[in-house]
């Protein structure tokens, strides 16, 4: 009896949890603006209600970020007033044409950039009428426009319109996102601005620090509607993105400090140049030297001034971004692997988080690998058929950021860092065995000197390899479908050390494995050879977390369900830390290290060599 009552008490907690996470699931693509009813908008103007914005004028001194106060009056006021930040600041539907010729635009040409609810410094706003609020606005090629609606988000009527605000260079160069070039001696320089190739010539000033600049051109693209795969990206999610300029700096001396701007040579002679960065060359591939790397999945975004937060969509997002900037010194590259922002269709969003990152990105590689919200959609390709990508199919990810693809949209590639190499792989597209990625993969394993870059580290977004979160455990695998089948003799025969995933939003490490079983009982100090590879999921970034199964298997030795984010430090060919760190403290909550000698990476173990030569 007392068993069946157990039994019956597992069974109902299962249950409960599948319930909790198919709702968490379901929250992951729902972002804040699809809860607007852009299509149910009406126009009712009135003398009774008026939104005031000041400063008019921002980025005086070049700033690409500034706060504006929104003061707002309402002699009707309601507890579900909002205000939307809208650019361009005209956003009606004349500015926009349907999608389909059979049928009218929404009565909005577009959804916000971001809202906030009228009384969230307010209470007694619903009494009142009066309040103000402090939003951040930052440089985005347009001007903006704060516009009060009452009927809540569902049903929303636009009463007032306050005064345009715009930056004094709204074209301006802002959000440099650097990246590891195809050679270990290039390093990519990405940023966007409203200068098309037809206004100014795009270039990157660069030099050693204190030597001599030169200057390196830059490519210059772009994408427009039609180039989206579906709504809302395709309608009321769409935005200017501007222009994407991409520089290749070459021939850098390994670990060498370098200092650059982002230039922009108008047809009239004026150069507009952005502040200076700087950023530290990559060591030799092979080199014996300090090297820190930070890996992390499905962090979002975040807003500072607490707008789009009704729902609770990435609330550790700010905090890891906080804990990477305050330990700048100490990082060399970051790789953030699928599900950046989560626009989910609304463009917006991707200016929004470059700047966000920008004293990550502008100062070390920021490395990204794909996700289903930046890749899947219906008929796109995309190994998986749902509308996660909210109709961008990975073309803004593409464009946005630079990694060394042979072809973008296949987005697996290498990438050598010191005595690291890195595979990373897209779960997006088909792995298995016979495909052109799976050669891929293969080859990027077989082709690194083990004797110079000891530290071999595998990358993808969906868990391809273990997980016990919840939804994998209710689909009846620890990982996605046919992952392991495809890979595990892969990782086996060319003893990759790491295998690290995002898409399930927790931490989790297990043993050494293969096949399922744990090849080595340690937990925390590996000497000589792992025998297997020990799979990661750093999916906690910052997007809302993913609950576990409700039993402990035999190869999980660590799960936390919090906010974090991957240190991988490499003190030589022979040692390694592995640390995970909590978004909340930047503290070590998870760690172990490898100590082993070329000779144990040769020594053969459970099907990683021939079991026969000609010599035996």
């Amino acid at each position: 009896m007392v068993q069946m009552i157990h039994a019956l008490g597992l069974t109902l907690l299962v249950g409960c949890l599948v319930l909790l996470t198919l709702e968490e699931v379901t929250s992951h693509g729902d972002h804040p603006f699809a809860k607007i009813g852009i299509h149910q908008v009406t126009f009712a103007l009135t003398d009774t209600a008026y939104v005031k914005a000041s400063p008019a004028i921002l980025g005086s001194k070049d700033q690409n970020s500034e706060w504006v106060t929104v003061y707002i009056s309402n002699l009707n006021p309601s507890i579900d007033d909002w205000i939307g930040v809208f650019s361009p600041a005209n956003f009606s539907d004349s500015t926009c044409l349907p999608e389909n010729s059979r049928f009218s635009p929404p009565y909005l040409c577009s959804a916000p950039i971001k809202y906030q609810y009228a009384d969230y410094t307010n209470p007694n706003y619903e009494v009142t009428g009066e309040a103000s609020l402090k939003l951040q606005l930052i440089n985005q090629r347009s001007d903006f426009a704060f516009a009060l609606f009452t009927g809540g988000l569902s049903t929303p009527t636009l009463v007032a319109v306050s005064n345009p605000v715009a930056f004094e260079n709204p074209n301006a160069p802002v959000y440099p996102r650097l990246a590891q070039g195809k050679m270990w001696d290039e390093m990519t320089v990405t940023w966007t601005s409203g200068y098309g190739i037809n206004e100014a010539e795009p270039f990157v000033e660069w030099g050693k620090i204190g030597g001599d600049q030169r200057r390196s051109p830059a490519g210059t693209l772009t994408f427009d509607r039609r180039s989206m795969c579906g709504s809302p990206a395709r309608t009321v999610g769409w935005r200017d993105p501007g222009y994407i300029h991409t520089s290749f700096l070459k021939d850098l001396w390994p670990n060498q400090v370098y200092t650059y701007k982002l230039g922009h040579k108008l047809l009239n002679g004026t150069i507009i140049s952005s502040m200076m960065y700087k950023f530290k060359s990559s060591p030799y591939p092979g080199q014996d030297s300090l090297q820190r790397v930070i890996i992390f999945g499905d962090m979002g975004k975040d807003e500072a001034d607490g707008s789009n937060e009704y729902n609770n969509f990435q609330p550790g997002s700010l905090n890891t971004t906080k804990q990477l900037i305050d330990d700048m010194e100490n990082i060399d590259i970051v790789f953030h692997i699928g599900d950046i922002c989560y626009a989910n269709g609304y463009l917006s969003q991707w200016d929004q988080f470059t700047s966000q990152i920008e004293p990550i990105a502008s100062v070390v590689p920021y490395m990204i690998a794909s996700g289903n919200h930046e890749r899947d959609w219906p008929n796109s390709g995309s190994f998986y058929e749902n509308n996660d990508s909210g109709g961008e199919c990975g073309v803004v990810a593409q464009t946005m950021f630079q990694v060394p693809t042979v072809n973008k949209d296949k987005f697996w590639y290498s990438t050598d860092y010191g005595m690291f190499r890195f595979c990373i792989a897209d779960s997006e597209h088909d792995w298995r065995e016979g495909t052109e990625q799976y050669n891929f993969i293969e080859q990027c394993f077989a082709s690194v000197d083990r004797q110079k870059q000891p530290w071999l580290i595998f990358i993808a977004h969906r868990v391809l390899g273990y997980s016990s979160s919840l939804f994998y455990v209710v689909e009846g695998s620890f990982g996605e479908p046919m992952g392991r089948d495809s890979l595990q003799k892969l990782w086996q025969k060319y003893k990759v050390d790491i295998a690290i995933y995002g898409h399930a939003h927790n931490y989790e490490r297990t043993c050494p494995l293969y096949e399922n079983i744990c090849m080595n009982d340690e937990k925390n100090h590996y000497k000589g050879s792992l025998n297997g590879t020990i799979h990661v999921v750093a999916g906690g970034g910052g997007a809302d977390l993913t609950p576990f199964a409700p039993f402990q298997t035999t190869w999980s030795i660590f799960r936390d369900y919090d906010y974090g984010f991957l240190k991988l430090t490499a003190f030589d060919h022979s040692t390694l830390l592995f640390e995970y760190k909590k978004s909340r403290d930047g503290k070590v909550y998870d760690s172990f290290t490898i100590s082993r000698d070329y000779r144990d990476i040769l020594a053969c173990t459970v099907d990683s060599c021939s079991s026969t030569t000609l010599a035996s």
